[in-house]
């Protein structure tokens, strides 16, 4: 079992950046592909970012590519998505899962809204 706490949301302008952080605790951290998801109102959850076990190999959806970064740090247990350029349709709740994703490891996500 693993345990998933989103942080570090919040309201920016366009053009601004943030940075989320995703604790992992339970089972070994460094034994999973993690990624980054999100979920705009009324629309479904969507992949955003994913960075495998060791930190060497991450992908993106195009939507946020050169703009969006993904790192873990397994010594932390934590994965994060620096966010830069953003815009406002990057305005979603962000959560982060083992991947694939497990329905039990969902947790509550960290509000993201880009103002323009």
């Amino acid at each position: 079992q693993v345990q998933l706490v989103e942080s570090g949301g919040g309201l920016v302008q366009a053009g601004g950046s943030l940075r989320l952080s995703c604790a992992a605790s339970g089972r070994t951290f460094s034994d999973y592909d993690m990624g980054w998801f999100r979920q705009a109102p009324g629309k479904d959850r969507v992949f955003v970012a994913r960075i495998d076990w060791s930190g060497r190999s991450t992908d993106y959806t195009n939507s946020v590519k050169g703009r969006f970064t993904i790192s873990r740090d397994n010594a932390k247990n934590t994965v994060s998505l620096q966010m830069n350029t953003l815009k406002p349709e990057d305005t979603a709740v962000y959560y982060c899962n083992t991947l694939p994703p497990r329905q039990d490891y969902w947790g509550q996500g960290t509000q993201v809204t880009v103002s323009s």
